[in-house]
């Protein structure tokens, strides 16, 4: 992650003096004010558990865990601060700086466009107490209007740094607002240019800022905005690497809509210098240590995926189908060992398929056919599971048109269906009512105005723990909702809320915290949870309801506050309102050794030795009892002890030329590559593979045991691309023009003696059309990949704005 920020952009008011909103004002006041408790194990009776051998964390404490809390209203009705805004504005934005500071920006904007202007106003407010009182500083900023396309910039890590840019008035310009005291002070400057995009830090120097402008020039300062200096023309894509490497993408033509020749550039020293390090890109994209290029080959109707490990210096072909002109790349996750990558397939069929690679980024596996993924820019459910390592959740579109949620356990080796819930039913979406599966709604229910406010929610310190709206049946459904609750990483699952709501892990998963999603009535309740979504208490936090909008929790899930944001509207107005809630008098004790128990991640059998190994060993967790009613503390930390594991063959996957079977751990030959050399390509070197057909999972650690041998051979063959860097290929050439003619003749050898061969594995080797079907089980060829046809033109968003992660859905890391 690396970057403690969190902004938020809470749901849009119609208008300040609005009467669209519908209510019943009979009812409106009428809720009551007492607290209660429910139970979601008792929403349904539990069926009987169909793996005897499976020990669920649910079952852990024989106690029950809804009457280990008693007497909490008076302790949350002292702890809970209203703060009412005299703000008429339409939306308000959040924005938390730092960790652990309890400081929040609250930006109120209200914007009206009159013809082709449009005029508004900016109120900025401040907390240093979690939000649980506010001080309008709009002083600071002079009372100038803060354009809600940049947002609130801010700085990595927990430099305290604040950028807000404003448009000032009369369209004369922009002036950005700079803070470096977590905004307690701003000072100002004018940009000599417009901006196109947010101004981004960089992520190792906050004081290094760049933008593009409107003009598409390239814009940087070295000493946190208050000078800017051009650096350079016609820049489509600009991207942070690693250090103070920048890399962009430019078209020395003077324009970024010819996708498919636009050329790669990268300065090491803040724009001193520029070294060209590809040619003929569409576009590029960076995921952990990996820098992918997608470039247009033969007559520009088709893109493949090259890679760098060393910023550029050297690119390798990645083992990739090509796409044509109607289909895209997108990296879904990355990390220092390995990518998921996402290959569409041809025509407008709304899925691809996943393929993992090996930890150079080069050799990929199959790993998921019919993987969900609507358009170029479109929606997918991809979902990396940050509670426990190895997790992944997304939505496959089977057969007949319906949309399924499957999980890998193992980073991608295996996709299965979700366990269903043992106190939930089967809905009507199942042919056998005793035989369904749990279906999770993510971006695509969500771009589908389905009721469902939220995304799946984990966190790294909040082990095991998901929190996520599904329903469950044989796929997705259209009826409204529920939340559901796994404490073991997505093995098993609890409903836990009926309907839709938003939600919040607090205390490293020790709190939950969740509130009604009722877009069309005013709320009063919260509902809290301290073992882990098993028992649900309400509480009434206020005698006046209010229009709920949203629920803001400092990130990284330490915190014990919660704030729930809203509107009140009287006869002729409406006004902010926001509610923050302390927990941490709820909670009366710290945490001991005595409140947490030994658990052991992905165990699905304790009979067998092996149980729990996972990528090569097993981890230990200490984790907290669910009825144990502490405070898990700021400082907590996470307590794992791993143990390596003797490999065996669930460790590897299949090389390149080789596939699995269904129900098979074995790795066999592709029928069409028996008795043919496999040759790859790499550092410009064609090189020999020997392998039987297995290559050990990137990031796995299992020792002894099971290892098939694999060998990679130098046969001493030059392949470099003839399509990136070719004036370096020039320069090659020139170098070494007095062997040419002895390698020219070496070649024509060579073909003459293996004509026949070469007729058959054309297709396999480097340079030329390049390596197109170097990955396993493929089940078409790239002539079937849709050679008509020339590239899309290039996306609205024009720059990468720093962002968490990957899955990212334009033109920076949906590699196009």
């Amino acid at each position: 992650m690396g970057r403690l920020q969190h902004f938020i952009l809470l749901l849009l008011l119609p208008a300040a003096l609005s009467l669209d909103f519908r209510e019943n004002s009979a009812s409106r006041y009428g809720r009551s004010t007492h607290t209660t408790a429910l139970s979601a194990r008792s929403l349904l009776k539990p069926a009987a558990d169909s793996q005897h051998g499976v020990r669920k964390r649910s079952a852990d404490q024989a106690g029950d865990t809804c009457n280990a809390l008693h007497g909490y209203d008076p302790k949350l009705a002292n702890n809970t601060h209203n703060h009412n805004f005299d703000d008429l504005s339409g939306s308000v934005s959040l924005a938390w700086i730092g960790d652990g500071t309890g400081v929040l920006l609250a930006l109120t904007t209200f914007q009206l466009p009159i013809f082709m202007l449009r005029f508004g106003q900016s109120r900025l407010y401040r907390s240093e107490d979690y939000g649980k009182s506010f001080k309008d500083v709009t002083d600071l900023i002079n009372n100038t209007f803060i354009s809600t396309d940049f947002g609130i910039a801010i700085g990595p890590e927990n430099s305290g740094k604040v950028i807000l840019t404003g448009d000032l008035s009369g369209g004369t310009g922009y002036r950005i607002f700079l803070s470096k005291d977590f905004g307690k002070s701003f000072s100002h400057s004018d940009l000599p240019f417009n901006p196109q995009m947010q101004i981004m830090y960089n992520p190792q120097n906050s004081n290094v800022l760049v933008a593009i402008s409107s003009k598409y020039d390239l814009w940087i300062s070295e000493d946190f905005g208050e000078t800017w200096k051009n650096i350079h023309k016609t820049v489509c894509i600009v991207k942070w690497g690693t250090g103070s490497t920048l890399f962009i993408s430019t078209n020395l033509n003077g324009t970024c809509y010819d996708r498919g020749v636009l050329t790669l550039r990268r300065t090491m020293d803040n724009g001193r210098t520029f070294k060209t390090i590809a040619e003929k890109i569409y576009s590029f994209g960076i995921g952990g240590r990996f820098l992918f290029a997608s470039v247009t080959i033969g007559t520009g109707t088709m893109r493949m995926i090259h890679v760098s490990v060393n910023q550029g210096d050297e690119w390798n072909m990645a083992q990739l189908p090509p796409v044509g002109h109607e289909q895209f790349y997108s990296i879904l996750a990355a990390n220092d060992d390995m990518v998921f990558m996402h290959v569409d397939e041809p025509g407008d069929t709304g899925f691809g398929t996943i393929y993992v690679s090996d930890d150079r980024g080069m050799v990929y596996s199959k790993s998921l056919e019919r993987h969900l993924y609507t358009a170029t820019g479109g929606d997918n459910d991809f979902t990396n599971v940050t509670s426990l390592r190895g997790v992944f959740m997304t939505s496959v579109l089977a057969e007949d048109g319906s949309v399924q949620t499957v999980v890998s356990f193992d980073q991608g080796g295996e996709w299965v269906p979700l366990k269903k819930p043992e106190n939930s039913k089967c809905d009507s979406t199942a042919k056998d009512k005793d035989a369904c599966s749990l279906h999770i709604h993510a971006s695509y229910s969500i771009s589908m105005k389905l009721n469902v406010p939220m995304l799946p929610l984990s966190e790294p310190n909040a082990v095991g723990l998901i929190i996520a709206h599904g329903s469950v049946g044989d796929a997705i459904s259209v009826l409204t909702p529920d939340v559901y609750v796994s404490d073991d990483g997505g093995y098993s699952w609890l409903r836990a809320l009926q309907g839709p709501h938003h939600y919040a892990i607090l205390d490293s998963g020790g709190l939950l915290v969740a509130v009604e999603h009722n877009p069309t009535m005013p709320i009063s309740q919260v509902k809290f949870s301290t073992d882990e979504g098993q028992c649900w208490h309400v509480y009434n936090f206020t005698n006046e309801p209010l229009y709920f909008t949203g629920l803001a929790s400092e990130p990284g899930a330490r915190s014990m506050n919660v704030s729930i944001w809203g509107y009140r509207e009287t006869l002729l107005t409406q006004y902010w309102v926001s509610v923050t809630i302390d927990f941490r008098e709820l909670l009366t004790r710290d945490c001991g050794d005595g409140d947490y128990v030994q658990w052991l991640a992905h165990s699905d059998d304790i009979s067998d030795p092996n149980d729990g190994c996972n990528l090569g060993y097993k981890e230990h967790f200490l984790r907290l009892k669910k009825d144990s009613v502490c405070w898990n503390g700021r400082d907590y930390i996470v307590n794992k002890q791993p143990t390596p594991c003797p490999c065996t063959l669930d460790d590897f996957l299949c090389d390149f030329g080789y596939y699995r079977k269904e129900n098979s751990s074995e790795c066999v030959e592709q029928a069409e590559l028996k008795g043919h050399d496999l040759e790859i390509c790499i550092h410009g070197k064609k090189e020999h593979l020997q392998t039987n057909g297995y290559r050990k999972i990137p990031g796995d650690k299992c020792e002894q045991g099971k290892e098939p041998e694999r060998k990679v051979i130098d046969v001493r063959s030059k392949c470099v691309s003839n399509l990136l860097e070719p004036q370096l290929q020039r320069q090659d050439e020139t170098k070494h023009s007095k062997s040419a003619p002895i390698i020219v003749t070496v070649i024509a050898i060579l073909l003459i003696s293996c004509i026949a061969g070469v007729l058959f594995v054309k297709k396999y080797i480097c340079g030329g059309r390049f390596l197109v079907h170097r990955y396993s089980v493929l089940q078409h060829n790239a002539e079937a990949n849709g050679l008509e046809g020339g590239d899309e033109p290039l996306d609205t968003e024009v720059a990468a704005h720093a962002k968490i992660g990957f899955h990212d859905d334009s033109d920076e890391d949906l590699l196009e």
